[in-house]
């Protein structure tokens, strides 16, 4: 649990400051789940560039209550949580001289956006909020005034925690969970989570990775693994300490992030990934007449697929589809080989390209666009999705046939702007397990939004 805070001071002599105004949001890693928000009267004036920086007067809070009044709300929302905040060596600093002013020694965990940020977010001019977020397309409003700053931290955390595929921010979180027998500490962690769609991680009791899943409803997931007889679940059950989960909002996400994942932590009790995901693909040729045929196969590795498919049903039943719903030539594919006209032209399902009457130049304009619908080689675009929450987009960058990985805008945020599309992404892996699983989901989806990009010049 993190407690976000934002904290807005006096100025003055070091060590002498008071607080004027205070915002802290506690945060799961997922959504806020309690908030503080509060001007504080500082006993003391303001320095005339703070007031001119903040719009925060000596007017304003000579009815607003003390610190003493607010320091038990305080105290309870941070209650074994991490402190977070942008530059939090001050924000902690201010905390905990009010406290000593009270004679009570306040100590919490911190944790810096601005280091954090430094390290997962490299290369920015600025590392400063106002700048920092708007590089990355995160609305600020209230600039300087604690709510705003606060609440605009928030979402620079959530984004910093999907940044973090080490998972080192999880991982020191989890070392301060209480520990509990193992019924009880199997109840909680069921409690604790989500019936929604994402991937999930159980964790030793020193924050490692030891097993990575998805699944549409986290929490169902769980309890099977929890209620499982079998000698895997078993150890799990024994070993696992705390689960974490990471809300995706689609399965797309989910999937691709699963496959990551797990090649990337290796967690003792994931399976060894089969070479592949997928074994069939879809392949072009030309015949001896200059007509495109299609047609499926087993991996090739040295031709690139047009699209991928999991087993030869699968290949079979897509090919069957698309003949139907292009009117293609049976001979000019897997189905048939025959050197006469192929069954569908004796039916008047195929224009005669086995005979030469539809010639190459139509004909292959045909197959080019079931080429141009099921590959993204070569193109430039954003799948769009369903967000984690209600007001947001799921979002996956395709840059020259390549998958960059995905990331989430706010609704009001337009995508017409490649570039912060760019510093939301958290990279991924372009492995062909990776292609097979966007191909597959887009076939199976058709209500994904696609947003073309102009190339680069």
């Amino acid at each position: 649990m993190y407690a976000i805070l934002d904290i807005e001071t006096t100025g003055g002599k070091y060590n002498e400051e008071g607080i004027t105004e205070i915002a802290i949001y506690k945060f799961d890693g997922h959504e806020v789940v309690d908030q503080v928000i509060s001007l504080v009267n500082p006993e003391r004036p303001i320095q005339p560039f703070v007031v001119g920086l903040t719009g925060i007067n000596n007017d304003m809070l000579r009815n607003a209550p003390k610190f003493y009044e607010i320091a038990k709300r305080i105290l309870e929302i941070t209650q074994d949580c991490i402190l977070v905040a942008h530059n939090a060596k001050f924000d902690y600093r201010i905390l905990r001289t009010e406290f000593r002013r009270l004679g009570y020694e306040y100590e919490r965990e911190t944790l810096c956006s601005v280091e954090l940020s430094k390290k997962l977010l490299p290369g920015h001019a600025s590392y400063s909020l106002g700048k920092l977020t708007k590089a990355l397309g995160i609305p600020i409003s209230s600039r300087h005034r604690a709510d705003g700053d606060a609440i605009a931290t928030v979402k620079l955390f959530k984004l910093l925690l999907q940044k973090d595929v080490d998972k080192e921010i999880i991982k020191a979180n989890i070392k301060t969970k209480p520990k509990s027998s193992l019924d009880t500490k199997l109840i909680r962690i069921v409690e604790e989570l989500p019936s929604s769609t994402g991937v999930y991680y159980m964790h030793d009791d020193d924050g490692e990775i030891i097993y990575v899943g998805k699944s549409k409803n986290i929490r169902k997931r769980l309890n099977q693994h929890f209620t499982s007889e079998s000698v895997k679940s078993r150890e799990m059950q024994n070993e696992v300490y705390a689960v974490t989960h990471e809300a995706t909002g689609n399965e797309l996400v989910a999937l691709l992030k699963e496959n990551q994942e797990i090649k990337k932590l290796k967690p003792k009790y994931n399976r060894a990934l089969k070479r592949s995901v997928f074994n069939y693909g879809l392949y072009q040729t030309y015949d001896d007449n200059g007509y495109l045929k299609l047609y499926y196969s087993k991996n090739q590795t040295k031709k690139t697929p047009i699209t991928t498919f999991t087993n030869k049903n699968q290949a079979r039943s897509f090919m069957d589809r698309i003949i139907e719903e292009f009117g293609l030539c049976l001979n000019l594919t897997s189905i048939s080989n025959s050197d006469s006209a192929c069954f569908n032209y004796s039916i008047k399902k195929c224009f005669g390209a086995c005979v030469s009457e539809e010639s190459v130049e139509v004909y292959n304009k045909r197959i080019q666009a079931i080429i141009d619908k099921y590959s993204f080689s070569n193109q430039n675009m954003i799948v769009v999705d369903r967000g984690r929450e209600t007001s947001e987009k799921s979002a996956l960058l395709i840059e020259n046939g390549v998958f960059m990985g995905v990331g989430y805008f706010d609704l009001n945020h337009q995508i017409s702007h490649p570039d912060i599309i760019r510093s939301i992404i958290t990279p991924m892996e372009n492995d062909r397990d990776a292609q097979h699983i966007i191909q597959s989901y887009m076939r199976r989806n058709k209500r994904l939004k696609i947003v073309k990009l102009q190339a680069d010049n």
